[in-house]
């Protein structure tokens, strides 16, 4: 798996047309790029931000990645599974209580995932220097990788999408969780592109300062030409970053907030798989879809637009939310 982290995979993930007879007379053209099909159990966008992550790992001789998430979490999952095939240990920091039904906690076992569990009042430390401390002094050294791959390394992999598309594209639009993906992205877009962000949660006005602030940490400059034509003036990445990526949130679609679903956008999951085959999870690239077909309903893309829609895996999540009756 080393030799395949470090990037010598084979085939890229397919960008394929949306051929659903909803769209035929919507004047725009829908394309999806399907990094949901780069691996069954490190599918989307958890490839992408865990493949840095992983190589500086074994760059500083670890043999250990600690991590945080949600007892559903696809991270945690996809973090077990690429340590286990990597041959490192993986520690899991999971917010809640146990619960040995869970198919998530239970596929992290499975592959050999150390797991903890916290309250969700020391789970917000998760972020503090003496927390971390404390996990260290507990677990001994380990490579950390922040909750849902949100570091730099993981805005360096999630950049890596767009100049893999070889079709012609005017919006590319990503549901949201932590920002590091919009980051990656907003950093590869050309000059005529633009961005929409679909956040999966809800009160997530946060994320906009989350995605500078990520694009500051990859040290990647934007692909935009515009930064050619400064003045001679220095200006900080900050300063640029405002007016220079060009992203977008739109934040009516999260049905409620993480992992909240309602019955339209469960209709909306079954009937858009069963007119194109192709899978949607409910937490993430269901609610970013639901959007997109409201948006061109309503006319917001103009005529001629061509779409691109990021499927950013996740199906995992279907099991987590059968297991707690939610669908």
């Amino acid at each position: 798996l080393i030799d395949y982290i470090k990037g010598h995979r084979d085939e890229l993930s397919p960008t394929v047309e949306v051929n659903d007879p909803l769209l035929k007379d919507s004047g725009v053209k829908l394309l999806m790029k399907r990094d949901d099909q780069i691996h069954p159990h490190v599918s989307g966008n958890k490839w992408r931000k865990l493949k840095y992550n992983l190589t500086e790992a074994v760059q500083q001789n670890h043999h250990t990645l600690l991590t945080f998430g949600g007892a559903y979490s696809n991270h945690v999952a996809a973090t077990a599974f690429m340590c286990w095939s990597a041959g490192l240990d993986s520690i899991g920091i999971i917010r809640g209580e146990d619960d040995p039904e869970n198919p998530t906690l239970q596929f992290a076992r499975k592959h050999d995932m150390d797991l903890h569990f916290v309250s969700r009042e020391d789970y917000r430390r998760k972020t503090e220097e003496d927390f971390i401390d404390q996990l260290e002094e507990k677990h001994g050294r380990f490579f950390l990788v922040p909750e849902g791959g949100a570091n730099g390394l993981g805005v360096r992999g999630c950049a890596e999408i767009l100049p893999e598309v070889e079709q012609d594209f005017d919006v590319v639009c990503t549901a949201m969780g932590t920002g590091t993906t919009t980051a990656g992205l907003a950093l590869s877009l050309k000059d005529h592109q633009k961005l929409i962000g679909f956040p999966a949660l809800k009160g997530g006005e946060f994320l906009e300062d989350d995605v500078i602030k990520l694009v500051e940490q990859s040290r990647l400059k934007p692909h935009t030409k515009a930064l050619l034509n400064r003045a001679s003036t220095p200006l900080s990445l900050t300063e640029f970053l405002v007016s220079d990526l060009n992203f977008h949130i739109s934040f009516q679609y999260h049905f409620g907030g993480y992992a909240k679903v309602k019955p339209e956008l469960l209709e909306f999951l079954e009937g858009f798989t069963e007119r194109t085959g192709i899978p949607l999870d409910p937490v993430y690239t269901g609610k970013m879809m639901f959007g997109i077909y409201e948006m061109i309903n309503s006319g917001e893309f103009a005529k001629g637009t061509n779409i691109l829609a990021l499927h950013t895996g996740g199906l995992q999540g279907w099991d987590g939310m059968k297991q707690r009756g939610l669908v």
